[in-house]
């Protein structure tokens, strides 16, 4: 892989909180900040789609991410995008012929010391360069198929059907 396209849809990677009461905005996509600051060994051009939670994504917006995807001249891409809805954005995404495309997120937001961002990105950009053309998303160390997995809000994670 020479060149990386990502594509950032918002969610809690993202996120900038301002007070107890868990008010926030979504932020610059952090994602070239963190690829640039581990200087990695390959290209990257960051498409800042939009700004949402993924509770707020509608049809029309995941036909938006298909598009820009589809019409990228790359096969690598990595989206960016929120946990609660990233699967039924990838099972959209589904039949884009010739991509390896990967969808990640974070369980807390980058910018917070703790955040799970920086290693689920690594397996991301791990996963997109090794497997075959398809969609699959990377979290918690783990690489799934989107039709056999769910997340499960309770524990906050990722799990098999």
């Amino acid at each position: 892989m020479q060149q990386l396209t990502i594509v950032t849809t918002g969610g809690t990677i993202d996120k900038i909180y301002f007070d107890d009461l868990s008010t926030y905005q979504i932020g610059e996509p952090e994602i070239g900040r963190i690829l640039t600051s581990f200087g990695v060994n390959f290209g990257f051009n960051v498409i800042a789609l939009m700004r949402k939670d993924s509770l707020h994504l509608t049809d029309e917006d995941r036909e938006l991410i298909r598009r820009t995807i589809a019409a990228q001249p790359g096969e690598h891409v990595l989206v960016t995008h929120g946990t609660d809805t990233m699967i039924a954005t990838a099972k959209v995404l589904a039949g884009i012929p010739d991509k390896r495309i990967v969808l990640t997120g974070a369980l807390n937001p980058a910018r917070f010391q703790n955040s799970d961002a920086v290693f689920n990105i690594g397996c991301a950009i791990g996963a997109v360069q090794s497997l075959p053309p398809g969609v699959y998303i990377a979290m918690s160390g783990r690489v799934w198929d989107p039709a056999k997995v769910r997340k499960n809000r309770d524990a906050n994670r990722f799990e098999p059907l």
